[in-house]
């Protein structure tokens, strides 16, 4: 299905900033789809002028649809559809003609121009599925009239706003609660689910007829709401905005959408939702993630006290293959460390490898008896990568440089340097990583299968069976008679 901005792009002339209005509408149209008990399909003109592409749609939560499939991307030529022609070419509502019929569905449908700057940018055609209309209750002939006040502001260019947009993504909808207000901030009618909203912070009484914004102040003690002139301007219907206001026990999102169909702001539309149900499970979760931040940050020190342990046995210890095994234990150890230190101080369980990769190179060649005369340079990022996958990777990574390090460059010699090179290559859903040395090599007949070495064993025990990789050993690429590589490729969700 294509998107607004490919369609703007592949078939009309309409500007940037026309493209940017349009968006606005359709970030607020659910609210017009509601309140009109109808289905809305946004209508751009070609830029020959021989019809309209179907660039967006919407259906109401509220009614029943009158489209059954998705028309996004569809074209009608000029002389098709007389409502779009009419509100495009005269730029008004249309309103006449007889219902049209759909898979056996009589529908009523309606054409808004999409006015920007004084001039008709698009037509956005309402249809209302008949099938679903009954005589409407108060509630529902208060939606029709704010959705018929809407409709209006679109087509006098007056909607959407261009102000302060929502910061809430739980912000309010139509059945949350709908308030109107009159122009001196009165309330008009309240849904019931409004009424509830308000009786949850205490109300006795009916909203109908009250200044919202005196109702709500006596409800929420000033300490727990936003500056006055926000909280007035909100409730009063004067700004176009959002508010979060709160007693003890009770959270509520408040939206103000002022009514402007003439130009002169008549009153507002106040959605409310209740939101103490969502603010205490972001408490808790919250809550739980600093818990996970101080058991990764507990477990990191746990570590580093075994790895200095193990590094003091180590220094007790005459038997060089005794203490080699210690010094090796002390660095998978660290390694498993640095990934819980990051883990402790990430907000989400996802970590950025790269930072971690690039201490887990400093931290082998280090404390390697090659320290100085090797050099390991990274190529590429990891970006972020699971903490499952972080610390089994991690492992893999210290254990292959280890190897490289030590098997690789054995003996000092007279102006030599050694080079490590660790290639990251990030695809389609999988990862490869490669690390590739300058060093003595393989020995002859090295076969990975056969190999007893301990740390080849827990890299392949690690990507095979942990990470659900492959891996592989040979002689580096180059042609020379030196030098290995070691490839390691892993599947990513």
């Amino acid at each position: 299905m294509p998107s607004l901005s490919e369609l703007v792009r592949s078939h009309t002339d309409l500007t940037g900033d026309d493209v940017a209005w349009l968006q606005l509408l359709m970030a607020d149209w659910q609210i017009i789809a509601d309140l009109s008990f109808a289905d809305l399909v946004l209508w751009l003109p070609d830029a020959d002028g021989q019809g309209f592409w179907a660039a967006g749609q919407m259906r109401p939560t509220t009614a029943p649809t009158a489209y059954v499939d998705d028309v996004v991307g569809t074209f009608v030529p000029r002389g098709r559809r007389p409502l779009l022609d009419a509100a495009w070419l005269q730029g008004r509502l249309v309103r006449e003609g007889d219902p049209e019929w759909r898979d056996d569905v009589p529908v009523r449908v309606e054409t808004i121009p999409v006015r920007h700057e004084g001039r008709v940018i698009a037509v956005v055609a309402r249809s209302t599925n008949l099938l679903g209309v009954r005589t409407p209750s108060r509630l529902e002939l208060s939606y029709l009239q704010s959705a018929a006040d809407l409709t209006q502001m679109i087509a006098t260019g007056h909607f959407p706003s261009t102000g302060q947009r929502s910061d809430h993504a739980d912000t309010p909808r139509v059945g949350d609660g709908f308030v109107r207000v009159d122009a001196d901030g009165r309330v008009v009618y309240a849904s019931p689910n409004a009424q509830s909203v308000f009786t949850r912070l205490g109300l006795s009484g009916d909203l109908a007829g009250s200044r919202l914004v005196d109702v709500t102040r006596d409800l929420v003690p000033s300490r727990r709401r936003p500056d006055e002139e926000t909280f007035s301007a909100v409730l009063g219907g004067r700004v176009h905005r959002d508010m979060e206001f709160a007693t003890e026990g009770v959270a509520i999102i408040a939206r103000s959408i002022p009514l402007r169909p003439t130009g002169e702001r008549i009153g507002a539309l106040v959605l409310v939702r209740d939101v103490t149900d969502l603010r205490r499970r972001d408490r808790e979760l919250i809550t739980k993630d600093a818990t996970i931040r101080e058991i990764h940050h507990r477990v990191k020190n746990n570590l580093q006290t075994v790895a200095a342990l193990l590094r003091l046995q180590a220094r007790r210890i005459d038997n060089d293959e005794a203490k080699l095994a210690l010094e090796e234990a002390v660095r998978r150890v660290g390694s498993i460390a640095i990934v819980h230190e990051t883990l402790s101080q990430a907000v989400e369980e996802d970590v950025e490898f790269d930072e971690i990769a690039d201490r887990l190179c400093v931290m082998v060649t280090e404390v390697s008896a090659a320290a100085g005369r090797v050099r390991v340079q990274r190529r590429g990022t990891f970006a972020r990568l699971p903490s499952e996958t972080a610390t089994a990777l991690a492992m893999v990574i210290t254990e292959v440089l280890q190897n490289a390090v030590e098997h690789g460059y054995p003996e000092p010699g007279p102006g030599t340097e050694g080079h490590i090179t660790l290639d990251v290559e990030p695809g389609e859903g999988r990862l490869r990583v490669t690390v590739t040395d300058d060093g003595r090599g393989l020995p002859e007949g090295f076969d990975l299968d056969g190999s007893t070495n301990l740390g080849l064993s827990i890299v392949r025990t690690l990507v095979e069976s942990e990470l659900s990789g492959t891996l592989s050993l040979g002689p580096r690429p180059e042609g020379r008679e030196a030098g290995t590589r070691v490839v390691v490729d892993l599947p990513l969700d």
